[in-house]
């Protein structure tokens, strides 16, 4: 059942599942629109707000195109690479395959959002690799839709920006609610059963969903499997500037200084993960284990060439951020659901508010900026449980990560696919899972 489900969704998605650069322009129209028709904001005024968004997410834009890079980098290494050969030739068939990468994506995840982007694409890619070079034939669209996984579980772990920036003293609303420790959000029972949930039912759906005929099978491309080779002159021809190209030495010198400062890093503050202790972490980290610094550059240079989905699209999605919240738009949108609520449907509502504004803001730390402080306020009107609130937010947030493309614009550079060849079963999961969400709000 679930395979013949996986298939309608992904004929729906090649039909009419436009490039992503389409789908945020698409968004961007609909959220002028619906500016202009649900605020008191003129024409004019949504282009202004448009603009003046814009161009917030350039830093974040930048943090994504580097992590892109230096994971692909870090992965092509010759230990990482041993390593992903060994796990990714475990599995012998499309099912176990899929199953396997989605529950690495989503332990990566779990650990921090930025590890499950990368991790999930690049492992979805290696499989995919190993099954082609072993004469396996793996559903590659089915590999690469469980690699972006790790995204539809990420604010229910040690990343998630709602639980850790109400856990934060000074944070915005701490005159409203307080600080809130994160044992009372991530550590919840709630949401610790639900990852419990999410991470066998995650794997399983996807093992369910692999095609059984053999003429359903896409193969990766063999362009794919081709790994970059060092290519370069004999060391006896090598000038002064092909030596210092080559020079184990000053990668080791650049690499040893950058681990002195990880070290000093996750001493001094614990195990507290960020865009950029993981970006300088992966750097640092590629640079010593390629050994020459000529190598690192050809593998950034074959990276950087999935970075274009977010040089153009971020902001856009920016645009539409600034747009929704200057204009009061989100505030319009989650006081629908707050005022047909009750103490018994409103954290159901609040799930099913946020799955929505995600979709216009994919942020989870922009979300809570500008959905937070109307939920909180209906929800101490109601009296109503604030932790909650916040988990409500979060896995709303995350689900519908599964039908928007912003998020994997990584994984589709890495891995050389189509949003649209990887939506359909994205949208299965995402539509078998909101019944569980709703039904753990409801219960615990």
């Amino acid at each position: 059942m679930l395979e013949k489900m996986g298939n309608y969704f992904c004929n729906w998605a090649r039909k009419y599942m436009p490039d992503p650069m389409i789908f945020a322009i698409l968004l961007t129209i609909l959220t002028y629109i619906l500016g202009i028709l649900l605020t008191k904001t003129s024409p004019f005024q949504m282009i202004l707000y448009w603009y003046k968004g814009f161009w917030v997410l350039l830093k974040f834009g930048m943090q994504m195109c580097v992590i892109l890079v230096t994971g692909y980098a870090l992965a092509t290494t010759e230990l990482i690479q041993k390593f992903l050969k060994w796990l990714a030739s475990i599995p012998k068939s499309t099912a176990a395959a899929a199953c396997l990468v989605a529950f690495v994506a989503c332990v990566a995840g779990l650990i921090n959002w930025g590890l499950g982007v990368i991790v999930g694409a690049i492992f979805a890619l290696e499989v995919g690799r190993q099954g082609y070079l072993n004469n396996r034939k793996f559903h590659y669209p089915l590999l690469v839709a469980a690699g972006y996984s790790g995204l539809a579980v990420w604010h229910q772990g040690l990343s998630g920006s709602a639980p850790l920036l109400v856990a934060t003293p000074g944070h915005f609303l701490e005159k409203e609610i307080g600080v809130i420790d994160v044992s009372q959000t991530l550590g919840s029972t709630l949401n610790i059963v639900l990852i419990v949930v999410l991470l066998i039912l995650i794997p399983l759906v996807f093992f369910l969903m692999a095609p059984r005929k053999e003429e359903d099978i896409v193969t990766i491309d063999p362009a794919l499997c081709k790994i970059g080779e060092e290519k370069g002159e004999p060391k006896e021809s090598w000038t002064f500037a092909d030596r210092l190209e080559n020079s184990v030495v000053l990668s080791m010198i650049i690499g040893i200084a950058g681990l002195i400062y990880i070290v000093y890093y996750f001493a001094t503050k614990g195990f507290k993960l960020n865009l950029n202790i993981v970006n300088f972490t992966f750097l640092m980290v590629g640079i010593l284990l390629h050994k020459r610094p000529i190598q690192y550059v050809r593998a950034v240079s074959e990276g950087v060439r999935g970075c274009a989905g977010i040089i153009l699209q971020f902001p856009f999605y920016a645009g539409i951020m600034g747009m929704m919240k200057l204009s009061g738009l989100v505030g319009v949108m989650a006081g629908w659901f707050v005022a047909i609520s009750n103490t018994t449907t409103y954290p159901v509502f609040t799930f099913i508010s946020a799955a929505i504004v995600n979709l216009f803001v994919p942020s989870g730390g922009g979300q809570w900026a500008v959905q937070g402080p109307i939920i909180v306020k209906a929800a101490e009107a109601l009296h109503f449980s604030i932790p909650k609130t916040v988990m409500a937010l979060a896995y709303g947030d995350q689900w519908t990560n599964l039908f928007q493309p912003f998020w994997a614009l990584p994984l589709l550079g890495i891995c050389g696919v189509r949003a649209r060849d990887i939506m359909g079963y994205c949208m299965t999961l995402m539509f078998l899972g909101i019944p569980i969400f709703i039904l753990a709000l409801l219960i615990f």
